[in-house]
C-alpha cells in the first residue's frame, strides 16, 4: 500500500533557518522540494526506455529548478525581482509539463503506483525528507507546490512598488485584479487535492502524511486564498465611487467567514515548528482585520436607521471595529516577530483606508453619544454581523489527461 519514511536531513547538519523573510502580504509556508530519484531500476522491466527517460528528465528539471529557488526563500523578499517572479512561473510550467506524464503511474489503479519511492524535503524549519512508495503522494506534492508558487506570485504582485509618476509606493489595479485570479487558481489546486487526491490514500497512510499536507492545512490555505481575494475586491470597492455601503459590508462579512473557517481548520493542528506557528498567527491577524472591516461597515449602515436602537447598535458596532483594528495590529506585530522575522510593506488598500477611518469615525460617534450610552451599554449591545452566502469559489481544477506516450510505451 506504500510505505513512509520520514527522516531528518543530517548530511551537513541542520539546515540553517532563514532569519528574515522581508515583506509579506500573502503568507506562503516554506516550500516542499522534490529530491532526485531513480526511475530506471524500479521501472526498467515495466516501461520502455524512452518513457522512463522522459519521466526522469521532466522530474529532474523540477528538482534542479526548485533547488535553485530554495535559497531565495531564505533571503529577505523585499521586491518582486528578488523573489524571482519569472523563475516561479518557469517552475510552475515545469510542474504542469510533468503532471500528465506522472499520471500514467496512477491511471486505472496501475500496478506501477507503488513501484517508486518519491522523496520530498520540507523547508519548514528543520528539513525533513519524507519518502512514500505511492505515486499519489507525488501527485499531491506537485499540486501543493503549484498552489504555493501561485501564492508566491500573488505576494509578488501585491508588494507596493514606486512608479515613475508617483513618490508613493502603490499596487496597480492591474496587479490587484490579476492577484484575485491567482488566489482562485491556488484555491482550486488545494480544493482538488482535498476532495480528490487525499481520498486516494488508505487511512493508515493518510495519517502519516507530512503535516503540511494534512487536510486541515490544505483547507486553511485554500480559505486563506479566498479570503485574500475578497480583501482585494473590498479594496477595489472602496476605491470605486459606484460601490455602495451595502456592497462593502457584504464583502467584509464574507471575508470574516473565510478567515473564521481558515482558523477553525488550523487552530488545533500540532504545528509546532516556527513556520507553523507563524501561519497560525497570520490567520489570527487577518481574521481580526476582517472583523474590523465588517463591523465598521455594519455600523455605518446601522447608523442610517431612524431609531435610537439603531444608533445604539451603530455605536457598538463602530466600537467593536475599533477594538478589532487594535487587536489586528497587535496580532500583526506578533506575526512579524515570530521567526522567521518579517515586516509589513507600506499600508495600502483596505487596511490603509480602515486604519484612517475607523478610529476617526468611532471617536466622533462615541463622543457625540457619550451622554446617551455608557461603555457598559456599548459593550452589551454589539450587534451580530449579517450572514451572507460566500461568493468566491475556488477555480474548478481538473487533472490533465494522461500523456499519450503511455499508450505506446508499456511493455507487455
Amino acid at each position: 500500500m506504500g510505505c513512509l519514511v520520514s527522516t531528518p536531513k543530517v548530511s551537513g547538519g541542520i539546515r540553517s533557518k532563514p532569519g528574515k523573510v522581508g515583506e509579506i502580504v500573502v503568507f506562503v509556508p516554506g516550500l516542499r522540494i522534490p529530491k532526485p530519484i531513480d526511475f530506471s531500476q524500479p521501472l526498467g522491466d515495466a516501461l520502455s526506455k524512452s518513457l522512463i527517460e522522459r519521466l526522469s528528465a521532466l522530474r529532474t528539471r523540477i528538482v534542479v529548478m526548485a533547488g535553485q529557488e530554495e535559497p531565495m526563500s531564505a533571503k529577505p523578499r523585499r521586491t518582486a525581482t528578488q523573489h524571482g517572479g519569472s523563475s516561479l512561473a518557469d517552475l510552475q510550467q515545469a510542474l504542469e509539463d510533468y503532471l500528465p506524464v506522472l499520471l500514467g503511474l496512477v491511471q486505472n489503479e496501475s500496478h506501477l503506483q507503488h513501484m517508486l519511492q518519491f522523496v520530498w524535503a520540507n523547508q519548514e524549519d528543520y528539513a525533513e525528507e519524507t519518502t512514500m512508495s505511492n505515486s499519489w503522494y507525488e501527485v499531491l506534492s506537485v499540486l501543493h507546490l503549484m498552489a504555493m508558487l501561485s501564492l508566491s506570485q500573488a505576494n509578488t504582485l501585491l508588494l507596493p512598488k514606486k512608479t515613475a509618476d508617483s513618490y508613493q509606493s502603490k499596487v496597480s489595479e492591474e496587479s490587484r485584479r490579476a492577484s484575485v485570479d491567482i488566489f482562485l487558481k491556488a484555491a482550486g489546486y488545494l480544493d482538488f487535492a482535498v476532495q480528490h487526491v487525499l481520498p486516494q490514500f488508505p487511512p493508515e497512510l493518510r495519517k502519516d502524511l507530512p503535516l503540511d499536507l494534512a487536510e486541515g492545512v490544505l483547507q486553511a490555505l485554500s480559505l486563506q486564498a479566498l479570503g485574500q481575494g475578497v480583501d482585494i475586491q473590498l479594496g477595489m470597492a472602496i476605491d470605486s465611487v459606484k460601490a455602495t455601503l451595502a456592497v462593502k459590508r457584504r464583502l467584509a462579512c464574507e471575508m470574516v467567514k473565510y478567515w473564521t473557517q481558515a482558523q477553525e481548520n488550523i487552530v488545533n493542528l500540532p504545528l509546532a515548528n516556527r513556520w507553523g506557528e507563524k501561519h497560525k498567527l497570520y490567520v489570527k491577524w487577518k481574521h481580526a482585520e476582517a472583523k474590523a472591516a465588517a463591523y465598521y461597515y455594519h455600523g455605518l449602515i446601522l447608523d442610517e436607521g431612524n431609531t435610537e436602537r439603531f444608533h445604539e447598535m451603530a455605536v457598538a458596532a463602530l466600537h467593536a471595529a475599533d477594538e478589532f483594528l487594535k487587536e489586528s495590529s497587535k496580532a500583526g506585530e506578533s506575526f512579524n516577530r515570530q521567526p522567521p522575522i518579517s515586516c509589513n510593506p507600506p499600508l495600502w488598500g483596505t487596511i490603509k483606508y480602515l486604519s484612517e477611518k475607523i478610529p476617526k469615525d468611532t471617536s466622533s460617534k462615541v463622543r457625540v453619544n457619550q451622554d446617551l450610552y455608557s461603555h457598559e451599554t456599548i459593550m452589551h449591545t454589539v450587534p451580530s454581523l449579517p450572514d451572507f452566502a460566500l461568493s468566491l469559489k475556488p477555480d474548478e481544477y481538473q487533472l490533465p489527461s494522461v500523456d499519450p506516450s503511455w499508450s505506446d510505451n508499456l511493455w507487455g
